[in-house]
């Protein structure tokens, strides 16, 4: 200890000064508290953070991430469990289906791709992310000043996975389009536990499941369906283990064609499958809307006396899908869009 140190020096004059003395003693005193005290505060307060974090459940819901905390949570993803700490900022996502899910989380995110589509992509209590390059590039220099804890990607990032990965932490969420709904689920939960937010995240599934039971019960029995994708004048058609599967999988509506091929980007199709399949529901997806490219809309591509002669077109059976089913697929407002728009239209067939 330091009085130790000085109890073994030689007495000297300047300890006789009545007023030098004193400030020696007071000194003395001050490094001895200090000495002893600050080992046993700096024990107690780490020791009252891991058991106050020990699991993301046990969490406190904040309304940021700005807190890091010591904790750590194994996360699934496309690539295996990774461990990672809770509540990491700064926070850079490039998948819009991610996205969307912080964002009704109201998780800050610090850095998103520029360039995007959709307004239901971060919380808006939280400040505007920084770009951070685009869903296709990441900007590297850009990643490498802001020094993120961890970087989620999906989807068509994924392919980045390596080069991210040797700046921070890089999960990789891709949801699984064949089973969109246990999917997206899972992400939603694992989202959840890595913010502290479960609880919340448990209420988001509830409005889906919820609303998914509410339309189940107006497709029962309502005969079949035919997703197709117009991108101009070219069109695909989907099955049930594609993005727009839950429509067949989640919803029980029976495929009008049950052999079509399962392509990432659709089987391409013409204005006589369409009349050929003849769907008594329609279920369309405008990509070039949902990507903001000028051009004649989904509809008017349609509208031709091909497609005109399906039952779909001639009951007024035919179903718009959202931007979002095609940029955010599993994601919370994705599913709150698409169910409702689908439910409506079952609400209102004659």
């Amino acid at each position: 200890m330091p009085t130790t140190l000085l109890s073994n020096r030689s007495t000297t004059s300047v300890f006789k000064r009545p007023f030098l003395t004193a400030m020696m003693t007071a000194l003395v005193t001050t490094i001895s508290v200090a000495g002893c005290s600050s080992p046993e505060s700096n024990d107690s307060e780490p020791a009252d953070a891991k058991t106050e974090n020990q699991t993301a459940d046990n969490a406190s819901n904040v309304v940021n991430n700005d807190n890091v905390s010591v904790a750590t949570i194994a996360v699934d993803t496309t690539k295996g469990k990774v461990d990672l700490a809770m509540n990491p900022s700064p926070l850079v996502v490039y998948d819009m289906t991610l996205m969307q899910d912080l964002a009704a989380l109201d998780v800050a995110v610090d850095g998103m791709p520029s360039g995007l589509h959709l307004d239901n992509l971060h919380s808006k209590t939280q400040p505007e992310p920084k770009a951070v390059g685009t869903v296709f590039e990441p900007d590297l220099e850009a990643l490498n000043a802001m020094q993120p804890q961890a970087i989620l990607v999906g989807s068509r990032m994924a392919e980045k996975y390596d080069a991210l990965s040797s700046i921070a932490p890089t999960l990789d969420m891709t949801i699984d389009t064949a089973n969109i709904y246990e999917s997206s689920k899972q992400r939603l939960h694992d989202l959840g536990a890595l913010f502290g937010k479960s609880d919340q995240a448990a209420k988001l599934q509830g409005n889906i499941d919820g609303l998914i039971d509410e339309t189940k019960v107006l497709t029962k029995d309502k005969s079949k369906g035919l997703v197709v994708m117009v991108n101009g004048n070219k069109l695909s058609a989907y099955g049930d283990k594609s993005r727009y599967g839950f429509i067949h999988t989640v919803l029980d509506i029976p495929m009008a064609d049950d052999q079509i091929a399962d392509a990432r980007h659709g089987q391409p199709v013409s204005f006589e499958y369409i009349q050929k399949t003849n769907p008594d529901w329609l279920f369309v997806v405008d990509r070039s809307a949902a990507i903001g490219e000028d051009g004649a809309g989904a509809k008017a591509v349609l509208d031709n006396p091909l497609v005109a002669q399906t039952n779909a077109w001639s009951k007024n059976q035919v179903v718009y899908l959202s931007p979002d089913s095609y940029l955010a697929f599993g994601g919370y407002y994705q599913w709150m869009q698409d169910l409702t728009t689908i439910k409506d239209a079952f609400a209102s067939a004659k």
